[in-house]
């Protein structure tokens, strides 16, 4: 069965989910081409996506990058604008779920289950 990428967004300072967060999912190459945009999305009230970023089947080998719209989200409260995650996926058939934990001024991500 092959594996899916899936995220979710906390808001830390205000203790709930980043509901509205603008998300870009692209995807490298390390043989000098430029990386290439392949979704967008925009996390719900459960800062959550509505789907999968991939679902099964188109999650491949490679490196990866999440792009979170922090900035977009906390206006001028951010000092943070983009937060971009860079990650390698070298087992297609696993799941890959990758949560941000932010909030105005600072973050935390690591490989959820």
């Amino acid at each position: 069965m092959k594996g899916q990428l899936t995220t979710h967004v906390l808001d830390t300072s205000r203790g709930r989910p980043a509901e509205g967060m603008r998300i870009q999912l692209w995807v490298r190459s390390s043989l000098g081409k430029a990386p290439q945009l392949i979704k967008e999305a925009q996390t719900n009230a459960d800062g959550r996506v509505d789907a999968p970023l991939l679902s099964r089947g188109e999650l491949h080998f490679g490196e990866y990058e999440l792009v979170f719209d922090v900035g977009g989200y906390f206006g001028d409260r951010s000092f943070l604008n983009q937060v971009p995650v860079r990650f390698i996926v070298d087992d297609p058939a696993a799941n890959y779920h990758i949560p941000l934990l932010v909030a105005p001024g600072g973050y935390s991500t690591y490989r959820g289950s």
